[in-house]
C-alpha cells in the first residue's frame, strides 16, 4: 500500500468566527491511500486548540510512514491504524482513507461494514459566527431553509446577542456553542437566559477541565461536551456534567474511533451530536454515518467556504444528502 499526504488552503465565503479565533482561509490535509489499482481518500482539519498544526500533520503523517517501512510485518488497516497514531486531525485523514480504499476494493459501502441501513438526507444546522449582536442577528435572518440555527456565543454581550436574534427570529429553532467561553460565576445566569429565549442546547460553555460546576448546577437545556470529549475514553468523566457528547473525527481520530464513541455513548445515555471543522465535503461525508444516530447535525463546513469540490456531497434546503458516488466510501 503506497500512503500520501498533502495540503490544501481554501478560501472561506466570509471570515469564520469563534471565541477564541477568527480565519479567512481553511488548511486541510488530505490522504490518499492506493493499492495500486485503488485509490482511498480521507481529509482533515488542523485546530490550533489541540496544539495542531499543518505541520504537525504532516510529521506524524512522515513516522507512521516510517514505522511501517521500518516494519513490514505490520499489515495496515482502520483497525491497526488505532494502535498505530494517537486520536486527532492526522490519525481521521489516514482513517477515512482506508475505509474509503477498503470501500473501494470490495465495491461495498463503507455504511454496510457497521451494519448501518443506507444512510439518509439529514438535516443540519447552519453556523453564524461571533459577531456585535445586531450583524448577529442580521446574519441569522438572512439564512433561510435550515430548521435549526447555530450561534457562536463569546461571553461577555451574549445576552444582548439573543435578545437580538429573538427580536428578529421569534420562532426560530437556535443551540448556542459558546467555545469555552463561558465563566463559572456567569454559567447558571446564561444558562437560564437562554433557556428563557428557548434555546434548545448549549455546547461547551466552559473551558474543558473547569467544567466541574455543570454536576452541580440546573440544566435547564441540553448542555454538549464538545472541547471537553474526544474519544470513548472520555465519556466516564463527563456522566453528571454534559447530557449530550458533540463527535467531531478530527477529534476522534477517525471513522473507527467516532463508530466505537457512538455506540458507548448511546450505552450511557447520552444524546448525540455530530459537528465538523471547516472543511469539504470530502471531511463531511464520513460524518454522515454518525449524523444518522444523531439529535443535532452540524455538518455544513462546505457552506461556509467559497467553493466545494468538484465532486461534493449535495446541500439542499436545510439538508446535507448522503456521498455521491465517486466522492468517499
Amino acid at each position: 500500500m503506497q500512503l500520501q499526504m498533502y495540503s490544501e488552503k481554501w478560501v472561506l465565503d466570509t471570515p469564520f468566527v469563534i471565541s477564541r479565533e477568527s480565519t479567512s482561509c481553511q488548511d486541510v490535509l488530505v490522504v490518499e491511500a492506493s493499492d495500486g489499482q485503488h485509490m482511498g481518500h480521507g481529509e482533515s482539519s488542523p485546530t490550533a486548540r489541540y496544539g495542531e498544526s499543518v505541520e504537525s500533520i504532516i510529521s506524524q503523517f512522515t513516522l507512521l510512514q516510517q514505522r511501517l517501512k521500518d516494519d513490514p510485518d505490520i499489515i495496515l488497516t482502520p483497525q491497526s491504524l488505532q494502535a498505530l497514531m494517537r486520536p486527532g486531525a492526522a490519525r481521521n485523514a489516514v482513517d477515512c482513507a482506508l475505509w474509503d480504499l477498503v470501500s473501494k476494493q470490495q465495491h461495498k459501502p463503507v455504511w454496510q461494514y457497521f451494519d448501518m441501513s443506507e444512510p439518509k438526507p439529514v438535516d443540519t444546522v447552519f453556523t453564524i459566527s461571533l459577531d456585535r449582536p445586531q450583524a448577529m442577528a442580521l446574519a441569522a435572518k438572512k439564512v433561510k431553509g435550515h430548521a435549526v440555527l447555530k450561534l457562536k456565543f463569546g461571553g461577555e454581550g451574549d445576552i444582548d446577542r439573543i435578545a437580538a436574534i429573538r427580536d428578529v427570529l421569534p420562532d426560530q429553532r437556535l443551540i448556542i456553542d459558546a467555545n469555552e467561553a463561558w465563566s463559572p460565576d456567569q454559567i447558571e445566569l446564561l444558562l437560564d437566559v437562554m433557556h428563557k429565549n428557548n434555546v434548545e442546547m448549549v455546547e461547551q460553555p466552559l473551558c474543558a477541565g473547569q467544567d466541574d460546576i455543570l454536576s452541580s448546577i440546573k440544566h435547564p437545556m441540553t448542555i454538549c461536551a464538545d472541547e471537553s470529549c474526544h474519544t470513548s475514553l472520555d465519556l466516564a468523566s463527563l456522566v453528571g456534567k454534559y447530557d449530550m457528547v458533540n463527535i467531531k473525527l478530527d477529534k476522534t481520530g477517525g471513522l473507527t474511533e467516532a463508530m466505537m464513541l457512538l455506540k458507548k455513548a448511546k450505552e450511557m445515555n447520552f444524546e448525540i451530536m455530530v459537528g465538523c471543522m471547516v472543511g469539504t465535503s470530502l471531511a463531511m461525508a464520513p460524518g454522515l454515518l454518525i449524523a444518522q444516530h444523531s439529535q443535532y447535525v452540524d455538518l455544513d463546513g462546505p457552506l461556509l467556504m467559497g467553493r466545494d469540490r468538484d465532486v461534493a456531497l449535495k446541500y439542499a434546503e436545510g439538508l446535507v444528502y448522503p456521498n455521491h458516488q465517486g466522492l468517499w466510501g
